[in-house]
């Protein structure tokens, strides 16, 4: 089989016999690949343009030299026009290409000026015009014929932003060039700057063909602002000129900070070390492209044709925007051959027979073909990625450069994630950066203005002068001394002077809210004084930390209240203590007397005698006079515990009593101002304050509201009863309290507010600094001197109801009650086991049906028969062991005396007068019974017996007299 049959079996296989016949065909034809016209505008007379026309070359040479696009059926036909700098002929240019060539698409325009014009051309003939270098212009920023190959600026303008939030800069000034390559980027970034809370107080607009003394003085303006953080975006011999007259005035030393915008940062490769020497320490912002092997090879290869089209030049190297008119033609290249079939096909306008050749342009459905399949071109280029998104080149990440000595480091990069960082990947701080005068040190982004001297506006306070006044031209008061250490402490010196917001007779030139507004209207450079932070204030003013403390309060009289009657001994408890305390004396007399009335005389005898005896008992302990002798423990017990709470409750009743006679009781008369408002009484506040707008969202009548100026009024008021209150801000009414401290107090809810503040203009930088300085002074000895000058030594307390003496209640001796009364009923309920176990045996009985009256009886008689006592002391024991040797009835007992009695008479030896002493011996040799004696006989009858013997010794003793 020949060769021929079989690659036709194979082609009819893989049905593809039509496709490789036309290939065959046209390539035995030969057949051309097609021509797309593409024009390109630039100024070949500056070196942007003759590096960017080096950069389209090599691009369309790579193109079609990479294999991946040999077989391209279209092929780019470049139509250069050398247009120079004027806007007109770039525009006349335009026109040519369009109905002269019939270009598909316009690349180039350099400037903003110039893609003015032929964006619009481009909208009129469907063609797109493709900038990789011009910024877009505002008022065709949604022109769908203008293309940027270039990065949206607004996203340069957001790592500009970072860049300044990271080192808390406040306030921008940008400088830049007056002219349309700047109508998109500074409104994008103030509103950058806006987002990271970084205002944009001045702006520095430097005309493109200024002279050296408008720059001098846009210079001058600059160092006499406070603001030392610039961000400069202006043309390259511009910027030069710029930065060497800042650099003669020196602005380009320490404190300052630079920040050049991109476009700018290529001055570098244009001017080499004449702009490296004027602009050390300045920070740039550009785009970041990956360097990569294919980046350096093309460098080698642009280096070569470059020098070699423009000797004596200095540009080393492509910039980026040389890099993006490289990319730009790769992707019109690759948009061509996705549409394959562009022939210029330029059909009438509709305004064909206008009298302009503008109203005669035609339009393009192929130009308009390419403009779509561009847009959706999406490749790597040299640059980076290539992706088109709201007619622009999408921005990815930026790189921060530093120029130190002679040469540009990176320091940083941007990017949209992660912000700013030391490393692409990670996030990473750095700190390398050297500021302008080779300063390490971050700049604080301000400094104070050479030969400015702070003009502070001092209100005139004719009242409380403690605070701030004047006194032979000095300011003077607790508002200046604080304002005066702070300044002092400050790391830079900081010139001021003192005026009177007055009319030198001590009356104010109007009020505290005029005074604050003079700031806002830069009459002023700050305010020192008693200014209360209000929210109204703080619209036109920023004001520093409070440095007094803050809120505002009620000020009343006071009065004692002390009532002495004759009942006022009963004030120190109250009634339910006093009824607790009695209930209690009873309780313990009649568990006392339970326990002690089968073993102690003393607790017994005829009913009425021992509730007498209880009574009498438990009262008596109050003074710890009882004299009924205890002999059982438990009874003990009982009264230990309870005497431990008589002598508490009766030192507290004493101290009580005490306090309540000696001490005064000074009571606010009203204490809240619904009180007040009740009653229609009037109500006193500080002259020239705030305060009658709280008063009115208080619901104060304004006809009852009484201005003052000074204590003296306040004093004078408040004794006459003029008004009931008055109302005040606390520094104020301490330092009224530190005259009449005995007669007046604070009383009543604290209404929150900020307190006294220094007010500076907003946007101030010394505002922070003050404001860290008032917290480092708040803390040390000398801000508590200050206070102690201003408010007294001894401070004056508050006199409200918790000062006052109050009666001791119930609830203060619950604890004590509880344990005086569980030991108590504890030692009562043992008495009663241990008696009924010790007379068991009379419970038991034969009858098993005993009734419960016989039980009741029992328990009767246990309860009021004697019992010997368990602890009767040793003397009694041994009184009793004699009684009963001796006695043996009744009957003997007057005998046995009566013969002791003869047997002392009939000694008959005894001298006269002494008979009487010896009968006195013999009758007290028998001591007096004992309760514990007379409990120990046996029953009833002993103790009669014993009664018996007793009368008759008693009647023979008289009888023997």
């Amino acid at each position: 089989m020949g060769a021929a049959p079989l690659l036709w079996a194979v082609l009819r296989r893989r049905h593809g016999l039509l496709l490789v016949l036309l290939l065959l065909v046209a390539g035995a034809s030969g057949v051309a690949a097609q021509v797309v016209d593409v024009g390109v505008i630039l100024d070949r007379t500056t070196w942007v343009g003759n590096m960017s026309w080096t950069c389209i070359e090599l691009a369309l040479e790579d193109f079609y030299a990479d294999p991946r696009n040999a077989r391209s059926r279209t092929r780019l036909k470049l139509h250069l026009r050398d247009t120079g700098p004027d806007a007109i002929d770039a525009a006349a240019a335009g026109l040519d290409l369009l109905k002269n060539v019939g270009v598909q698409a316009i690349v180039g325009p350099q400037t903003s000026s110039q893609a003015k014009f032929l964006a619009e051309l481009g909208n009129k003939s469907t063609v797109p015009i493709i900038s990789f270098s011009a910024d877009c212009p505002s008022r065709f920023g949604h022109n769908p014929y203008f293309i940027r190959t270039a990065w949206n600026d607004s996203s340069q303008a957001e790592a500009i932003a970072s860049l300044v939030q990271k080192y808390n800069w406040r306030e921008v000034v940008p400088v830049f060039e007056d002219d349309d390559s700047n109508t998109r980027f500074i409104p994008d970034l103030v509103d950058a700057l806006r987002q990271v809370d970084t205002r944009v107080s001045y702006r520095c607009k430097i005309h493109p063909s200024a002279t050296e003394d408008d720059m001098r003085r846009a210079i001058s303006n600059l160092r006499h602002n406070w603001t030392t953080v610039f961000v400069v975006r202006m043309s390259h011999l511009l910027a030069l000129r710029f930065f060497r007259l800042a650099n003669d005035e020196g602005m380009m030393g320490q404190g300052f900070i630079w920040i050049i915008a991109y476009g700018l940062t290529d001055i570098f490769d244009v001017f080499g070390s004449h702009a490296l020497d004027v602009m050390q320490g300045v920070l740039g912002v550009e785009p970041h492209v990956q360097d990569t092997v294919k980046l350096q090879n093309f460098k080698q290869r642009w280096h070569t044709k470059y020098r070699s089209e423009n000797p004596g030049t200095s540009l080393g190297e492509p910039t980026v925007s040389g890099l993006y008119a490289y990319d730009t033609i790769w992707a019109i290249a690759l948009a061509a051959e996705k549409v394959r079939y562009l022939n210029s096909d330029f059909g009438p306008s509709v305004t064909n027979n206008g009298s302009t050749d503008f109203d005669r342009i035609d339009s393009s459905k192929a130009a308009e073909k390419l403009r779509d399949a561009l847009l959706m071109v999406n490749f790597s280029g040299m640059s980076g990625q290539f992706q088109i998104e709201d007619m622009q080149l999408v921005s990815v990440n930026y790189r921060i450069i530093n120029t130190v000595a002679q040469e540009r480091r990176v320091v940083g990069f941007w990017t949209p994630g992660s912000g700013i960082s030391a490393s692409l990947n990670k996030k990473v701080d750095f700190d390398s950066v050297i500021w302008p005068g080779a300063n390490k040190t971050v700049p604080r982004g301000w400094l104070f203005p050479p030969n400015k001297k702070l003009k502070i506006g001092l209100p005139a306070k004719p009242g409380f002068y403690e605070f701030v006044g004047f006194e032979n031209g000095i300011a003077k008061g607790f508002c200046v001394d604080v304002f005066e250490a702070v300044v002092n402490e400050l790391p830079y010196k900081v010139p001021h002077h003192y005026e009177e917001f007055g009319d030198g007779k001590g009356s104010s030139n109007g009020t505290y809210d005029e005074l604050v507004y003079k700031v806002f209207l830069e009459e002023y450079d700050a305010v020192v004084g008693d200014i209360t932070i209000l929210a109204n204030r703080s619209l036109y003013v920023d004001f520093t930390l409070p440095y007094t403390e803050s809120g505002v309060r009620m000020l009343v009289p006071v009065q004692d209240r002390r009532q002495k009657t004759a009942w006022t001994f009963l004030k120190p408890l109250t009634p339910d203590l006093w009824l607790g305390t009695v209930v209690f004396f009873v309780f313990t007399g009649i568990v006392v007397w339970c326990i002690e009335h089968r073993t102690n005389q003393e607790f017994r005898g005829p009913p009425a005698s021992q509730i007498g005896s209880i009574f009498y008992f438990s009262f008596s302990t109050l003074v710890f006079a009882h004299r009924e002798r205890i002999v059982n423990n438990l009874s003990r017990i009982v009264l230990v515990v309870w005497l431990f709470v008589v002598l508490i409750v009766q030192q507290s009743y004493t101290a009580s009593l005490s306090s309540i006679l000696t001490v005064e009781q000074l009571q606010p008369t009203v204490t809240t101002l619904e009180e007040v408002i009740r009653n229609g009484r009037n109500v006193g506040y500080l002259n020239d304050s705030f305060l009658p707008q709280l008063l009115r969202r208080l619901k104060i009548d304004e006809s009852k509201m009484i201005p003052f100026d000074s204590p003296m009024e306040y004093n004078e008021a408040l004794s006459s009863g003029r008004v009931a209150v008055i109302v005040d801000e606390i520094p104020y009414l301490k330092v009224f309290l530190s005259r009449y401290c005995h007669n007046y107090t604070m009383v009543g809810p604290t209404y929150k507010f900020d307190g006294f503040g220094y007010a500076f203009p907003r946007g101030s930088p010394l505002t922070p600094d003050i404001s860290r300085g008032i917290l480092k002074f708040a803390s040390e000895e000398r801000m508590a001197k200050l206070q102690e000058g201003l408010y007294g030594n001894t401070p004056c307390p508050d006199k409200d109801d918790s000062q006052t003496s109050s009666s001791l209640t119930l609830h203060s001796f619950r604890g004590l009650f509880i344990i005086t009364g569980a030991s108590s009923m504890m030692a009562l309920i043992l008495h009663i086991v241990i008696t009924l176990y010790n007379h068991r045996h009379d419970f038991s009985s034969d009858d098993s049906h005993s009734s419960w009256r016989r039980w009741l009886a029992t328990l009767s008689n246990i309860f009021h028969e004697g019992d010997s006592p368990s602890n009767t002391p040793d003397k009694d024991e041994t009184v009793m062991a004699n009684v009963g040797s001796t006695i043996e009835s009744p009957q003997s007992t007057p005998n046995h005396i009566i013969e002791n009695l003869d047997s002392d008479t009939d000694t008959g030896n005894t001298a006269e007068g002494e008979g009487t002493p010896g009968r006195e011996v013999s009758v007290e040799d028998v001591e007096p019974m004992s309760f514990a004696y007379m409990h120990c006989g046996s029953g009833h009858s002993g103790v009669a017996s014993l009664s018996r013997s007793g009368s008759s010794i008693r009647r023979r003793q008289t009888s023997m007299e």
